[in-house]
């Protein structure tokens, strides 16, 4: 190939990636808006495992005893408070969960979407302001739910809802309205009766490690079922009818005046929800890592750092997959050992994604002095 014939293909390269990721295009909009939402998710659930989680537990394990003695001691006014007290935990506790699971959730909904952008048959202008839309919504609702134990019914004019809430309703309104209209975006393109282009960049990319993720994100979604599976068939039901078992025990042996049985069945209560809680995580997010990886494994062209990196970081990112929930699943045996190893495989899932979000960041600027330079 002639010089003057290279640089004519390099133009050619250079405007293909300019028209699928041109500079604050909708695409990149969600590109990078997506894996950021990912990634401060997933430092949220990071933090509140490392510093919340335990501690909660712990506190509602306290109030329960508490709730305990006083059924025992036939003190009512006691025994509502106790169990005040715990409402307010698990609502601490849910609200810290939704918020971490929505923004990691809307995370993916981005980057899919983004996928889609070059079927979605509306002008530059209006799906730009979809993709803001939406990433105000992804942000909004997250941050809502996180204020709702905070702020409660503070300052609102209904009865039952709080500003916290509607807020977070609001954004979640933003997303819906969104992604209503994208499909509608798909269903025009379609109708247009045009031929898909078979030459996207991000769908035909065959690099090592973008098959690496699309390989090993789909064996992590495989080992995630198989697990759920052996939980639900070997365990679901029986740790059902233990949980019903033991909070009749913890009422009745305590109104009976049995206070040491009632305590242990207190004990056993809480050990039989950590089994249930450890089992469950480690189904939900082998799942998800395996989700990221694949989705993550398509834009790996718009990943600007060499391929020796691109394939650490593809690496370490399964690696960190992998470790999270095995070592939560060995949180019951080994205690805290395991969930500090479970942090630190988390901690590798962040550093990959951080690194390749720096990366597609890279290629946005190579893409735009390349246009310019054209």
């Amino acid at each position: 190939m002639s010089a003057h014939e290279g640089a004519i293909s390099s133009g050619a390269s250079v405007t293909q990636s300019a028209d699928r990721f041109a500079p604050f295009s909708a695409q990149r909009i969600f590109v990078i808006g997506g894996i950021a939402l990912i990634l401060c998710g997933m430092i949220l659930g990071d933090i509140f495992a490392a510093f919340i989680l335990h501690p909660n537990a712990n506190r509602i394990g306290e109030s329960l005893l508490a709730a305990t003695r006083a059924v025992a001691s036939h003190d009512p006014q006691a025994t509502g408070a106790a169990f005040q007290n715990i409402g307010g935990l698990l609502e601490n506790r849910g609200t810290k969960v939704d918020a971490h699971s929505h923004m990691i959730g809307f995370g993916y909904i981005a980057l899919l979407i983004a996928l889609l952008q070059p079927y979605v048959a509306f002008s530059d202008a209006a799906k730009k302001f979809l993709a803001k839309l939406f990433l105000s919504g992804a942000i909004l609702l997250p941050v809502g739910v996180f204020l709702i134990h905070y702020v409660g019914l503070a300052g609102s004019p209904f009865a039952t809802i709080g500003w916290a809430s509607v807020f977070a309703d609001l954004g979640g309104l933003f997303v819906w309205a969104v992604c209503l209209c994208e499909l509608a975006g798909l269903a025009k393109y379609f109708r247009m009766q045009r031929p898909v282009r078979t030459s996207d960049e991000l769908l035909s990319d065959r690099s090592w490690p973008a098959r690496a993720l699309l390989s090993g994100g789909t064996v992590l979604i495989l080992i995630g079922f198989l697990q759920g599976s052996y939980y639900a068939g070997a365990h679901l039901f029986r740790y059902e009818a233990r949980d019903n078992e033991l909070l009749s025990a913890m009422t009745t042996r305590a109104a009976a005046g049995d206070s040491a049985a009632a305590l242990q069945a207190v004990a056993d209560y809480g050990q039989l929800q950590g089994a249930k809680a450890v089992n469950v995580a480690a189904h939900a997010h082998v799942i998800e890592f395996g989700i990221l990886a694949i989705l993550l494994a398509f834009f790996q062209p718009y990943i600007f750092l060499r391929e020796k990196w691109r394939r650490i970081w593809a690496v370490i990112l399964l690696i960190g997959s992998l470790a999270l929930p095995v070592f939560v699943l060995l949180e019951l045996q080994w205690g805290l050992l395991a969930g500090g190893f479970a942090d630190v495989g988390g901690l590798l899932v962040i550093t990959a994604l951080f690194a390749m979000l720096v990366g597609i960041w890279r290629y946005t600027g190579k893409l735009d002095s390349s246009v310019g330079a054209a």
